[in-house]
């Protein structure tokens, strides 16, 4: 249980963070998958 219990702390704290290091790398799906000429509020 407690092994499961870390594993899902884990998995957690790599996607918050994941989701941290590719907002500020750039890679956010907005600038990814927009042209100049989309409109985005």
């Amino acid at each position: 249980m407690k092994a499961m219990l870390t594993g899902f702390a884990a998995i957690i704290v790599i996607a918050a963070g994941a989701n941290f290091a590719l907002d500020q790398a750039g890679f956010a799906s907005q600038e990814v998958h927009s042209g100049p000429s989309v409109r985005l509020d």
